[in-house]
């Protein structure tokens, strides 16, 4: 982005926002194999849209505080799609936030993260990063997972993989305190520890103006609305797809959280092309945090103002695979430079998470 288009907004940044609510629109007077070609190719050029108003954003407010607007706010539109379904009802709504956040942290964590070490790792050959950071964060999601993932399948109060009333609540109240204790620490306490080494800093890029940047701002959010109505749009088309070809209703959830997440992955390899790890770490394992932070809570909430059943143990494969994922990140991100080995064995574990979705 150089410094003359900096203050200039290109022609798709704004028009493809509009086409994608105006698909959005559309898809409720009509329907075909036409219509949902279309709806993925609006899909695809808004995501681009809101990876470009996400960085006009980051550039304003400078790091860590860019990548973490844009992981809270795909974050706070992932929670109002999953509890919209919930409210829906359905089949698969008891376990439909179990299903969402652990296929986002098997994404972002290995999916994500793999693909900007691997990325990285061809371009640079050796990558660094703020050791410190990196560190803070896997505690803070070691803890997480387990507890609201793994510890409700060895409680006794309930049958099953499931809380009671009270655990929920706890659970609930402890994941949004460690979330905003981490957000707390990475942007006033020790914010110097998630930013980028100076002697591996790029050269200071131009600062958007303030005009540009609250424009920018509203348009990601924009662009994050209409990429998860399209992908709530989508989703009947991707489930009838599955149930002709005899997949696991798993794999539904699966592609629309990677259609979720897309803004946040491609701005994550973006910044790991140019050599920026610090912040597609930054970007990457924040929203793995962000989607258990604060989606446990609210879908918590909701399931005892409702009285709704709420199932959060994942299954015994499962709990396999996130403890090897916690795994291979500590041993990844504890030395502080990384190279294309890394980023190759996140991808394995990702790719092994998806066949046993698909092939249980």
């Amino acid at each position: 982005m150089t410094p003359d288009s900096i203050d200039r907004m290109p022609w798709w940044a704004w028009t493809f926002p509009a086409l994608a609510w105006v698909m959005l629109v559309a898809s409720h007077f009509a329907s075909g194999p036409l219509m949902v070609a279309a709806l993925a190719a609006v899909l695809i050029a808004t995501v681009f849209a809101s990876v470009h108003h996400a960085e006009i954003v980051a550039l304003k407010v400078g790091e860590p505080f860019g990548t973490l607007v844009l992981a809270v706010a795909v974050t706070v539109i992932e929670v109002a799609l999953v509890v919209s379904v919930m409210l829906g009802g359905g089949p698969k709504q008891p376990i439909l936030a179990r299903d969402t956040v652990f296929s986002a942290v098997m994404i972002v964590c290995n999916g994500i993260v793999g693909g900007c070490l691997l990325l990285g790792g061809v371009r640079h050959h050796a990558q660094g990063f703020q050791i410190q950071a990196a560190s803070a964060a896997i505690a803070v999601l070691a803890a997480l997972t387990v507890l609201t993932l793994v510890l409700p399948n060895f409680t006794t109060s309930t049958p099953g993989p499931t809380y009671t009333t009270s655990q929920l609540v706890f659970v609930g109240i402890i994941s949004l305190v460690l979330y905003g204790v981490f957000v707390f620490v990475q942007t006033v306490r020790h914010r110097p520890d998630f930013l980028i080494p100076v002697n591996e800093s790029d050269v200071a890029h131009p600062v958007p103006g303030n005009v540009m940047a609250l424009a920018s701002l509203g348009l990601m959010l924009v662009c994050l609305v209409a990429v998860v109505g399209l992908a709530k749009s989508l989703a009947p088309t991707l489930e009838n797809a599955a149930g002709d070809l005899g997949l696991p209703k798993t794999v539904v959830g699966v592609a629309i959280a990677a259609l979720v997440l897309l803004p946040e992955g491609l701005s994550a390899l973006a910044a790991a092309h140019a050599d920026r790890l610090q912040t597609s770490l930054n970007l990457s394992l924040g929203s793995a945090l962000a989607s258990i932070g604060l989606t446990i809570p609210v879908v918590a909430g909701v399931a005892i103002l409702l009285d709704m059943p709420l199932t959060l143990g994942i299954e015994p494969r499962d709990q396999v695979l996130l403890a090897l994922t916690l795994l291979v990140t500590v041993v990844t991100l504890g030395t502080g430079r990384t190279t294309v080995l890394q980023g190759f064995v996140h991808l394995v574990i990702l790719a092994t998470y998806l066949f046993f979705a698909v092939v249980p």
